[in-house]
């Protein structure tokens, strides 16, 4: 037997039952007097709006992380009126080798959150702290009941730039990775030209802009966290030694992930239908409606 049928089945009833009720509503709407079809139309649209309402508050309530590092201020002229669109700067996509051996862009998994830290494997103050902060936020993507502790991959990729290539090679990399216990899925340890590495933190995330300890441009010591968002912005500096700030990064990553694409076409139609619970205060709401009416023309005679 085809473990299909019977939900289509249902479907096809519940198709038949939606027509009937339709055709019900129909004929009935066609004979109704202009009051009753306005009493209707509000009792259709009171939830529907409350609902466009509560879901527009709501939006706006969230403090989302704002991006840094503007490019440039292009003035336009819009339907007459001159506005002002703030070009921000997209975050270079360079490439480099991970831990594994790999040649990768750094960028290589889109659709993702990055976290991006600089460290090297003989530091003997900051860097392990870092590491080990990075290991627990990596670490709380943790599926929720999976017995085998698997980590959620799929959200945010975590990189760290040496800045020390020459003496932090793939191997040096990949044993100061094992020794943390770094899941490699979405974690690189990144390393290749030093002098690629440091453009990348000078010119593309101005980490020196952003730091709380004064970084020399010929070595970047530095315990900023850098988070970038999915289209390659950077939306947030943080102290990879502060438990509060390491807390906000979290928190950031979160609201990050419930952001929604600009250029995608809006999906708040497909939400009002599949909104069951709404439709189900709708139909209860045009029932009573119809009763009462009928009610009132039996009182009426």
């Amino acid at each position: 037997m085809n473990l299909e049928e019977p939900t289509n089945f249902s479907k096809i009833i519940i198709k038949a039952i939606t027509k009937s009720v339709m055709a019900f509503l129909l004929s009935y709407f066609c004979s109704m007097n202009k009051k009753a079809i306005l009493g209707l139309v509000v009792a259709l649209l009171i939830p529907i709006l409350c609902y466009l309402v509560l879901k527009y508050k709501s939006d706006r309530a969230v403090d989302m992380p704002r991006k840094y590092l503007l490019d440039t201020v292009v003035t336009k002229i819009v339907k007459g009126k001159e506005t002002d669109d703030s070009i921000w700067h997209v975050t270079k996509n360079i490439p480099l080798v991970n831990q594994l051996g790999d040649s990768v862009h750094i960028f290589d998994k889109q659709g993702k959150i990055f976290v991006l830290d600089f460290i090297f494997t003989s530091c003997g103050s900051i860097c392990p702290r870092m590491t080990g902060n990075m290991a627990k936020l990596q670490q709380s993507f943790i599926r929720g009941g999976d017995v085998r502790n698997k980590i959620d991959t799929s959200i945010v990729q975590f990189l760290s730039f040496t800045v020390d290539p020459e003496r932090d090679s793939v191997a040096t990399l990949k044993n100061y990775a094992d020794k943390f216990k770094v899941s490699h899925d979405n974690w690189w340890l990144l390393t290749g030209s030093k002098d690629s590495i440091y453009k990348f933190a000078f010119e593309e995330l101005k980490v020196d802009k952003f730091s709380m300890e004064p970084i020399s441009p010929d070595f970047v010591h530095t315990s900023r966290f850098v988070l970038i968002d999915k289209d390659h912005y950077v939306r947030g500096y943080y102290n990879g030694l502060d438990s509060s700030s390491i807390s906000k990064l979290a928190r950031d990553i979160g609201l990050l992930m419930l952001e929604k694409d600009k250029k995608a076409p809006s999906t708040v139609f497909r939400q009002i239908i599949d909104l069951s619970w709404l439709w189900l205060i709708i139909v209860c709401a045009v029932i009573f409606f119809m009763v009462y009416l009928s009610g009132r023309r039996k009182i009426n005679g």
